[in-house]
C-alpha cells in the first residue's frame, strides 16, 4: 500500500499544473467577489463563509472528475482489481492523496482568505475547522459519482449534478455553524453532525466506489 500511495503522489506531482488549477480558481473567486460587492467590510465579513465554502466546493469538483479518468484512459483502472490489497482500501488511498494535493492547499489558504475578507480571528478559526471536516466529506461524496461517470466523454457536468445535492447539507451545516457562533450561540451540534457525516462517508464511500469501478471494468 505504501508503494501505491507513493505512486499516486508521484503522478500528482507530475500533473501539478492540473492540481494548481482548482487553487487558482478558488483564489480568483475570492479576489473577484469583493470587487462585485464593494468595499463594505462588514458585508464582506458576513458573506465570507458562504463565499469561501462555495468556492471550495466548486474547486474540489474540478479535481474529482480526474480522480479515475487517467487510470481509465491508460487501462490502469482494470489493474487496480488485481492488486493484493482490497479495492476499497486502494480507493480510499486515492481519495486521501487527492485531498492532500488539492483540499489541503485550500485548507491552508482559508485563514488568509478569511482575514482578508474581514472575518474575526475566531470566525476564521471556525472556518478552518469546518473546511478541515468538510473538504474530506466532499471528496468522499464525489468519489462514487466520479467512478460512475469515468467512461463518459463529458462526465464533469454529470458529476456536478450528482454531487451538488449531496453537498448542500454540508454547506448548510458549515456556514450555519459560523453564523451561529458569530451570534454567540454554541455550534457543537453542527460540528457533531459534520463529523458524523464524515464518519459515515469514510465508512461507506470506498465500498460504493469500488462497486461502481467493478461495473465500469466488467
Amino acid at each position: 500500500m505504501r508503494r501505491f500511495i507513493v505512486r499516486e503522489m508521484t503522478l500528482a506531482w507530475r500533473n501539478m499544473s492540473e492540481r494548481i488549477t482548482p487553487l487558482w480558481f478558488f483564489l480568483t473567486v475570492i479576489v473577484l467577489f469583493p470587487l462585485c460587492v464593494g468595499p463594505d467590510m462588514a458585508l464582506l465579513a458576513r458573506i465570507a463563509p458562504g463565499v469561501c465554502w462555495v468556492a471550495a466546493l466548486l474547486a474540489m469538483l474540478l479535481t474529482m472528475d480526474g480522480l479515475f479518468k487517467d487510470d481509465w484512459q491508460d487501462g490502469a483502472l482494470d489493474q487496480l482489481r488485481l492488486l493484493p490489497h482490497s479495492l476499497p482500501s486502494i480507493i480510499l488511498a486515492k481519495i486521501v492523496v487527492n485531498w492532500l494535493v488539492t483540499g489541503l492547499p485550500l485548507l491552508l489558504l482559508s485563514p488568509v482568505v478569511g482575514l482578508l475578507m474581514g472575518m474575526s480571528a475566531k470566525n476564521t478559526a471556525l472556518l478552518f475547522l469546518t473546511l478541515l471536516i468538510g473538504t474530506p466529506i466532499l471528496n468522499l461524496l464525489a468519489a462514487p459519482s466520479a467512478a460512475l461517470t469515468v467512461s463518459l466523454r463529458r462526465g464533469g457536468v454529470m458529476l456536478s449534478l450528482l454531487v451538488l445535492p449531496m453537498a448542500i447539507p454540508v454547506l448548510i451545516l458549515a456556514v450555519g455553524a459560523i453564523e451561529r457562533y458569530d451570534m454567540g450561540f454554541p455550534v457543537g451540534s453542527q460540528l457533531a453532525f459534520m463529523t458524523a457525516i464524515l464518519t459515515a462517508s469514510l465508512t461507506v464511500s470506498p465500498f460504493i466506489t469500488a462497486a461502481a469501478i467493478r461495473i465500469q471494468t466488467v
